[in-house]
């Protein structure tokens, strides 16, 4: 999508929205509400319009989040708007992205999940309701401190469960469903 389709308060907006109205209102992540009340998530919103773009924009922010105090910034999100809008592309993108957190050895101390508007598990059918599990407005690229991924498992007994409940909670839903929960206003506390 050309840079001048969307503003930067649109992208910001619209993230913002899928983030409290899916991830946490749906409570599809349990341990987003916390760094989202703390103001503690970084959005970064890439202008690259390539795969090159990408991975410079994303060294970047993985070298600002490991230099970030994680009292300011525990988490980022990493919105690519221009670029990867074919699935399969993101998916390579996702290989590349993983060998950059090697080269920079960061392995062990930031980890990238991965959410895109086509997202499709291995296994599935494009239209799966599962698949909305990792479904986001825009390709994202989600920078999360391992240390913090721990903390939250510790607090979390049964965090093994949650991509089973995930996907229950989205067959309950349905896809109506889902676009209806989505066009609601979502709380922003």
């Amino acid at each position: 999508m050309p840079p001048s389709i969307e503003s930067t308060d649109t992208i910001l907006a619209r993230t913002r929205h899928w983030l409290t109205r899916a991830v946490i209102g749906l409570n599809l992540c349990p341990f987003a509400k916390s760094v989202h009340v703390k103001g503690q998530i970084r959005y970064a919103i890439g202008e690259a319009t390539n795969l090159e773009g990408v991975l410079t924009d994303l060294e970047a922010e993985l070298q600002l989040l490991m230099q970030a105090d994680p009292a300011q910034i525990d988490t980022t999100l990493l919105i690519v708007p221009h670029a990867l809008s074919d699935f399969l592309d993101y998916n390579d993108c996702l290989f590349f992205a993983d060998r950059m957190l090697k080269q920079l050895r960061l392995e062990g101390e930031l980890q990238i999940a991965s959410f895109h508007p086509q997202y499709q598990f291995e296994g599935t059918d494009a239209d799966d309701i599962e698949n909305y599990t990792n479904r986001a407005p825009y390709p994202i690229l989600h920078l999360l401190r391992e240390a913090s991924i721990e903390r939250a498992v510790d607090a979390f007994p049964d965090a093994a469960d949650i991509y089973g409940r995930n996907q229950e909670t989205l067959r309950r839903l349905g896809r109506a469903g889902w676009e209806k929960w989505l066009s609601e206003a979502a709380d922003e506390s």
